[in-house]
């Protein structure tokens, strides 16, 4: 095996789509939800494993343990490390570390047209001889040098070069003492992690050596983490000394300084962003995304109606027409309909993080986010939830770090998503018909002072972490590679299509189930008739806190929500009896004569008992409990853990719970009643 490491946008990932092409297997690090890509390399036998993209072999991240803990107890053949060459001090730092740990290194460097045309000319032979180990000139972007490096490859023979000496003498000399005591490969750096009191590399110390550390440390009056990064970062320096020269066009102000001056400015800054997400939104949610997502609810449309009556033609009794209708080709219907939109949102966002700019707006919210707990790159995700919480959650994997991702992904499904807003016309419209847009202003409002609030609990409660800060390179802009864009889009829809579609699949066929037999196991289309009537009466005392009264039908379409919140809106229609087109048009314009037959005051009406105090907390409930199961779908996905995503489901519909029976106590109690 060999390894490929590198910083983030170093141009690592397209790099590895360019020696692999097609022939890569995608999975997660043992115990971690990073994500985990292996493939063969072209024309040869050799298998590339690329590693997460990171600054440091330190432990500051999830992202550099994992590479560490992989070099450290593997055996890779030889790494390839990916050096940027516009930001050659940063990428050198690496380096450094790698050659510490006595693995043979082939090192990229990758980029070099583009410091070049900044005024800046590395001198390569120089480079490879102070370092001890090849280098070659690529440009991943560009496709150039792949060839030579590929031949490199194939034909390389591994061997270790005598160790670099830059820290001072006595380090120098107290970490030979304690290489003296190891027996690992990687001595050096071990010794130098084990002078740094790093606890991940506390296993490898002996008596003998904490003997040899302790008198080191206490005989000497230096901090020895600063000494250290003080000595790479010299040595560093001396080699740019050596190895770097400049023309002219080195004081000249770049193309990415002078766009920065407009997108990072201080004051159009966010707005510039705002109206970017809006345009993202747009297409993806939108204009585009829209006609997509009509057309293949259309072509799904069609496929259950010629099913139907092929079923029917053969004999099929009704409950098996229904099963494979709306059981099975609903299931997967409910899947492949988020396709279109994801497929927009993903391409758009991998472009935008391919030209550089992401890094730069994480960077620029970051300050803001990082009071209630959270990362600059969680805007993303929030923004994204207007339109549907499965690409919010999705867009999750742009977040670096572990803690700050999870905690997106709790809080993301908060914002109200379209399919939540069926449910604000239904009741706004009834109980609040003069103050609409009021109501609907009020939900959005209020899901961002539960996000403030529920991030500042579940750091004080759950994530104790301390943050390590935000740290990122601001790469030039560029051109988005189409290579790595295809396979960075491809990659994210294929691993949707693959986790979260069979969850939605399976719950769509449970809830058909409930929904359609009767406890004889006949079928029915009388939902008051159902298994899942039973379960609502169960609930129904969990929602007496926020209605005030045993409601199974409200109940049962809290439970069908799970499904598609606008589930919750048709359930509701269906059990007061209206017709199948009257059900259809509560989703989005209901007009006030369905309205009245739904809430209207007949003792028959299941929901003529909600008031406008309870219609507002069972609008609550819903907007904030567990999201559907496609986003619930995602959460696993992005989780990558079932018990995580079960605790995120419980932590959200408990919180919906409590808010909304809050809601209904403290405003009956003070005679709120709309």
């Amino acid at each position: 095996m060999i390894a490929l490491i590198g910083n983030q946008n170093s141009g690592k990932t397209t790099l590895f789509n360019l020696l692999t092409g097609s022939h890569q297997k995608t999975g997660n690090w043992p115990g971690v939800t990073l994500e985990k890509k292996i493939g063969k390399i072209k024309n040869t036998n050799q298998y590339l494993l690329d590693l997460p993209g990171i600054y440091s072999l330190s432990s500051y991240s999830e992202e550099e343990m994992v590479s560490r803990d992989y070099l450290l107890e593997e055996n890779p053949r030889f790494i390839i490390n990916i050096i940027d060459a516009t930001q050659l001090e940063r990428s050198l730092y690496l380096t450094l570390q790698l050659i510490e740990l006595n693995i043979p290194l082939i090192i990229c460097l990758n980029m070099n047209d583009i410091s070049k045309k900044k005024g800046l000319t590395i001198d390569l032979e120089k480079l490879e001889e102070v370092l001890g180990h090849p280098v070659l000139e690529i440009s991943a972007l560009k496709k150039t040098g792949i060839d030579k490096l590929t031949k490199l490859i194939s034909s390389y023979e591994p061997k270790v070069n005598n160790q670099l000496t830059y820290y001072k003498p006595e380090i120098e000399e107290v970490i030979s003492n304690i290489e003296n005591n190891l027996e690992h490969r990687a001595k050096k750096f071990i010794a130098v992690k084990i002078l740094e009191n790093d606890e991940q590399i506390s296993k490898y110390e002996t008596d003998e050596i904490k003997k040899i550390k302790d008198d080191f440390l206490n005989n000497n009056d230096l901090s020895i983490d600063e000494e250290i990064a003080h000595s790479r970062y010299s040595f560093i320096e001396n080699i740019k000394l050596d190895i770097v020269s400049h023309n002219d066009d080195y004081y000249k102000e770049s193309t990415s300084e002078k766009i920065d001056k407009v997108l990072l400015n201080r004051w159009l800054a966010i707005p510039i962003f705002i109206l970017i997400m809006m345009a993202i939104y747009y297409l993806a949610a939108g204009v585009v995304g829209t006609y997509t997502v009509e057309a293949i609810e259309g072509l799904f449309s069609s496929l259950q109606e010629v099913t139907g009556n092929w079923l029917e033609s053969v004999g099929a009794s009704p409950w098996a027409i229904s099963l494979v209708n709306k059981g099975v080709i609903g299931g997967v219907g409910a899947v492949l309909g988020f396709l279109p939109q994801l497929t927009i949102l993903f391409l758009l966002i991998s472009l935008l993080e391919a030209s550089g700019y992401m890094s730069r707006i994480a960077f620029t919210l970051d300050a803001l986010f990082r009071k209630v707990g959270l990362s600059g790159k969680s805007i993303i995700p929030f923004i994204l939830g207007i339109g549907c919480s499965v690409p919010a959650i999705m867009a999750t994997k742009t977040i670096d770090d572990e803690q700050e991702k999870e905690m997106t992904i709790y809080l993301a499904p908060f914002i109200p998503c379209n399919a939540k807003l069926p449910i604000i016309a239904l009741f706004a419209g009834y109980f609040f018909p003069n103050n609409r847009g009021l109501i609907t202003a009020t939900f959005y409002f209020m899901a961002i002072v539960v996000i403030a609030l529920m991030s500042l609990v579940l750091k004080k409660i759950a994530f104790k972490k301390s943050s390590t800060g935000y740290i990122s390179e601001l790469p030039t802009y560029k051109l988005p590679s189409p290579r790595y864009v295809f396979f960075d889009v491809g990659g994210k829809i294929w691993s949707f299509i693959k986790r979260a579609g069979t969850v939605i699949l399976l719950s769509s066929i449970i809830i058909w189930f409930l929904a359609s037999m009767t406890w004889s196991f006949t079928y029915t289309t009388n939902p008051s008739e159902s298994i899942l009537k039973t379960f609502g009466d169960i609930l129904s005392p969990i929602f007496y806190p926020m209605l005030g009264t045993r409601n199974w039908g409200a109940s049962v379409s809290a439970i069908q929500g799970l499904v598609a919140k606008e589930n919750v809106v048709s359930t509701m229609g269906v059990i007061a009896g209206l017709t199948e087109e009257a059900v259809e048009a509560l989703g989005s314009n209901p007009t006030q004569e369905q309205l009245t037959q739904l809430f209207g005051s007949n003792s028959t009406s299941l929901f003529a008992t909600f008031t406008g105090l309870s219609a507002f907390s069972f609008m609550t409930f819903n907007l904030f409990s567990a999201p559907c199961f496609g986003a619930i779908g995602a959460m696993r996905e992005a989780f990558g853990s079932t018990k995580k995503m079960w605790l995120a489901v419980i932590l959200q519909t408990t919180f919906a719970w409590v808010l909304a029976s809050l809601i209904f106590g403290i405003g009956t109690l003070i005679g709120v009643m709309f």
